[in-house]
């Protein structure tokens, strides 16, 4: 209700719109379609860089504007605009309407409703002045340049986001939510002689900037990317070939997220684009393997308190001991696929509409000690943390470089390796799981997934895990 009130005045009071000749319009709008609504958005953010010793950049913008769907079957009809006023809606009204006439359709039920508030409505970017940025990025350039000689360059950048949104449907009721998002990215390079590798750390969340200003969190920061780049500087280049892989927890569960996530969403397997449709009820994965999309997780960067169709977050399964039990649904999907929304109805801004996206996708822990699995690997590679990477929906084929590996040489962890890019197919991969840990982890709230051009927050996790075989390039022996 408060996320309600303050984006009432926000969108109606502060921009000039009357609510009840707004709800007329959408109502008449979108009067015959099968589901739509209208979308309002205000969003404040901010950026700042800090690089070579000094501030390079910083930035602050505000944006607000409206997006107005029909949907008609199959068919979907948008208009947007990145003014408020209720000219613009009625153009808006006019040009959706078009999709839906004659069609006759009747309106999906609203989604439920949820008092739950899984972060706070404070605005981050008020919380602390620009001063206390600016030397927050220096005193990360100071440690890090006073904790080893072999440090030639840090860049460290911090970000914020306020968006509030409210959601109205033909029915007039109506849905609203106010996010934060803070994220601190810092990266070193290291020099030896001739040789200069990297490292790097990020961290964020649905959150205020206290957490990332205080010293004792910022400097676990700073130490890990400075310890990535001087494990860098020992490593030697990657073998290449067949051979099992240990992933570590946490982050390495991107790769979960490109080459398995993408392809339980539920407009690929509507469509039957994706390696997973039409194998509900199925064996995808090894036993063990449990997989889940949970968007309710508090203050996690892919949390949402409601997804941009008003949907309530859940907790979805999505493979559960290694059997398919269900898709990411918007409500478009859904619908054609007579079941019900599950909460991952996602657009990057007003100016996009929704569709199935992923929020904190994961794996679940198992019975393993994260050293048993490594010991239990004659010859292989132990992946900790991922650089870039890509998949192929519709084969599932992926590959990934590893921006921080190891040679495992009888069961125990060897030297570091550079260079080792994971080339496999994920449906297979799954297969291949043999061992789980039991040190789960989620990222350190990082991530960003796109798709079809739209950019959204999002987290990933895992434990330790072994998959029994893949294929990984490099250029050792």
């Amino acid at each position: 209700m408060a996320a309600l009130t303050e984006t009432d005045d926000l969108f109606f009071n502060r921009a000039g719109l009357d609510r009840a000749r707004v709800e007329a319009i959408v109502k008449d709008g979108l009067t015959g379609a099968d589901d739509g609504e209208l979308f309002l958005e205000y969003n404040q953010s901010e950026a700042l860089s800090f690089d070579d010793g000094r501030l390079k950049s910083a930035s602050f913008d505000t944006t607000q504007g409206f997006g107005l769907r029909s949907v008609a079957g199959e068919a979907v009809g948008y208009a947007h605009a990145s003014v408020l006023d209720e000219a613009a809606i009625r153009r808006a009204a006019a040009t959706v309407r078009a999709v839906h006439a004659g069609h006759g359709g009747t309106a999906d039920l609203s989604p439920p409703g949820t008092n739950r508030h899984l972060y706070a409505d404070a605005n981050p970017l008020a919380e602390v002045d620009f001063a206390a940025k600016v030397r927050l990025l220096a005193d990360i350039d100071a440690y890090l340049r006073n904790r080893d000689p072999r440090v030639r360059q840090v860049s460290v950048s911090l970000g914020g986001v306020w968006q509030a949104i409210q959601i109205m449907r033909a029915d007039g009721s109506r849905a609203a939510d106010i996010r934060p998002l803070v994220r601190l990215n810092i990266a070193v390079v290291a020099e030896d002689g001739a040789r200069q590798e990297t490292g790097s750390h990020g961290t964020g969340g649905r959150e205020g900037y206290a957490r990332f200003i205080d010293p004792s969190s910022w400097r676990e920061g700073a130490d890990e990317a400075l310890r990535q780049a001087l494990v860098n500087l020992g490593s030697v280049p990657a073998p290449a070939g067949e051979m099992p892989v240990v992933l570590g927890p946490g982050w390495p569960g991107i790769l979960l997220h490109e080459a398995i996530g993408h392809g339980l969403e539920g407009d690929f397997n509507r469509k039957k684009t994706s390696a997973f449709a039409g194998l509900l009820g199925g064996r995808v994965a090894a036993p063990g393997v449990t997989v889940v999309d949970d968007g309710t997780i508090m203050d996690r960067r892919g949390s949402l308190t409601i997804d941009d169709e008003g949907t309530p977050s859940q907790c979805t399964t999505l493979i559960e001991d290694g059997i398919l039990k269900g898709y990411m649904q918007d409500r478009q999907n859904a619908r054609l696929m007579g079941v019900r929304a599950t909460g991952n109805g996602r657009r990057q801004s007003f100016a996009h509409c929704p569709m199935p996206r992923m929020t904190n996708t994961y794996m679940r822990p198992g019975p393993h000690e994260p050293a048993e699995i490594v010991a239990s690997v004659k010859r292989g590679l132990y992946a900790v943390n991922f650089g870039g990477g890509q998949v192929d929906i519709t084969s599932g084929k992926f590959t990934f470089s590893a921006s921080e590996a190891y040679l495992i040489l009888d069961g125990k962890v060897g030297p570091a390796v550079k260079g080792a890019t994971l080339i496999g197919n994920g449906p297979d991969a799954l297969t291949r799981v043999s061992l789980i840990g039991n040190d789960f982890a989620l990222d350190p709230g990082i991530g960003t997934c796109g798709k079809e051009g739209q950019g959204v927050p999002v987290g990933v996790g895992q434990p330790t895990l072994l998959i029994d075989s893949l294929t990984v390039g490099g250029t050792g022996s």
